[in-house]
């Protein structure tokens, strides 16, 4: 470049790079949705009684965004191509009935259905959610994970691929190799956006032309939408079940921490249950954030032995039983880092306090408020905050006391903060772009989608001339995987 100028997102030759690496994108991701589409599936349709059966039953109505939800995957997964597609709602939103309404739709035909969650406790719990339904309808369900062992275990393989089990729930145990069912038709995956495309790719082999149903409660903002999920149909759940509480937001400077520990003190009198986030585990000599160590030594002083610590470096086991002591009523106040941020439903907790909360992003301090609201009890978020603020940290906290919309939210996190950032794309399975910068570069992220579906409407194969010219192009971006797709056929 002739000078700095040059590399600044809105100069001529930085766009002029920027197009091409989205376009590389672009052309991987729909590549990959060709290969998808022309994947051999099979046509799954039920006969709908089990599922009229269980909506009759329920104490709620579905919202108008389940019930086109469960439309769109129903007719997905009655074309005889797999289904690819992208459960997204925020918080509160209804996904796992929409979910299982589907499940019903393979057990309907013959078929079987599996539920992955992230963790133990996520999938005890969904099999907790799931079992009177399952037990009202007549079917069986069961839970595999890697706590399931000897005769047990091998009595709960042998019942899977004999097809005595409609529907396993589990972790990734149910991918071990000796796990075989009878007739597996469609895998839900819950809170799956840690991973990315070519993981998905991997769980095809259960089954013959298994569909995949991915759902996430993390807002993803239009664009992050379009680069990362691309691959996959998406259906959107919009509205929140009546009789959801709104949780009442506050920004509290760390000065009035005092008034925050008698709030507390009157909820548990009250027989409410708190979540108390810190940012890190340790304290750092580089980032001076409260450590979730010493925020729950000094709760104990106060508040004696019912108070729990869970925190990433913890194995599963010991953040499972931690998690069951807070969520069994146990301990009345849980510390914690992020690791709650996507976790199990305490309908008894009422109060979340967010420490430095200037320092979270936005989208996260959502999600973590999404941990209380989940009863008909008024609950709230504290964000306790260390002033002066910056303009940026006021405006995050402005934001969430003003609404409880996680898609608004998302936007307005990935202009406040980049696609880089938003969900840690390492950690997200998001790409990671060098040149081009969401969301300064949307309008070159439009026309890279219509160039890339215009160049494979002509050249499925990218064989002419230009295509092999764009494969060059996809090498140059590290969007390997697209070549290889091309080679397999």
């Amino acid at each position: 470049p002739p000078d700095t100028e040059a590399l600044k997102p809105g100069a001529i030759p930085r766009q002029r790079l920027a197009y091409d690496e989205l376009l590389a994108n672009q052309l991987a991701i729909a590549l990959l949705r060709i290969h998808m589409r022309h994947t051999t599936g099979r046509s799954i349709s039920g006969e709908n009684y089990l599922r009229k059966k269980l909506v009759s039953e329920l104490p709620f109505s579905l919202t108008n965004s389940q019930n086109q939800a469960l439309s769109e995957i129903v007719l997905n997964m009655e074309a005889k191509t797999r289904m690819v597609r992208l459960l997204h709602g925020d918080v509160g939103s209804g996904k796992t009935i929409v979910a299982f309404l589907a499940m019903l739709n393979a057990v309907e035909s013959g078929e079987q259905a599996a539920l992955m969650a992230p963790t133990e406790i996520l999938a005890r719990q969904h099999l907790t959610t799931i079992e009177p339904w399952t037990k009202s309808l007549g079917i069986s369900c069961a839970a595999l994970t890697r706590r399931t062992k000897g005769k047990v275990r091998d009595k709960l393989l042998l019942d899977l691929s004999n097809g005595k089990i409609d529907i396993l729930v589990g972790t990734h145990a149910m991918f071990q190799d000796d796990v075989a069912f009878a007739s597996l038709a469609l895998t839900v995956i819950d809170e799956q956006h840690k991973f990315g495309v070519h993981q998905r790719l991997n769980l095809q082999a259960k089954g013959r032309g298994v569909d995949l149903l991915v759902m996430t409660a993390t807002p993803i903002p239009r664009t992050l939408m379009m680069t990362s999920y691309g691959d996959m149909d998406v259906s959107r759940l919009t509205e929140k079940p009546s009789g959801r509480q709104i949780v009442n937001t506050a920004a509290v400077p760390i000065e009035r921490f005092d008034d925050v520990i008698h709030s507390i003190k009157r909820a548990i009198q009250g027989g409410g249950q708190i979540y108390w986030v810190c940012p890190l585990v340790d304290e750092s000599r580089l980032v001076d954030l409260a450590a979730a160590e010493e925020r729950y030594l000094s709760l104990r002083k106060l508040f004696g032995e019912r108070v729990g610590l869970v925190h990433g470096r913890l194995n599963e086991m010991e953040r499972d039983a931690r998690m069951s002591e807070f969520l069994s009523g146990k301990l009345d106040i849980l510390v914690a880092t992020t690791v709650i941020e996507v976790g199990v439903d305490v309908p008894n907790a009422t109060i979340i306090v967010i420490e430095q909360a200037e320092r979270f992003g936005l989208a996260q301090l959502h999600q973590l408020r999404g941990r209380v609201g989940r009863s008909n009890k008024p609950s709230s978020c504290l964000l306790l905050y260390d002033p002066p603020l910056t303009k940026t940290a006021r405006a995050r906290l402005s934001i969430l006391r003003k609404t409880d919309d996680g898609f608004q939210i998302a936007e307005e996190d990935l202009r406040l903060r980049g696609a880089g950032e938003l969900l840690g794309t390492r950690q997200s399975g998001l790409p990671d772009f060098r040149l081009a910068e969401l969301p300064t570069h949307e309008e070159l992220l439009a026309a890279a989608q219509d160039d890339a579906k215009l160049i494979l409407s002509q050249d499925a194969t990218l064989e002419n001339e230009r295509g092999k010219a764009l494969r060059i192009l996809l090498y140059l971006f590290e969007r390997d995987a697209a070549i290889n797709l091309l080679r397999s056929g």
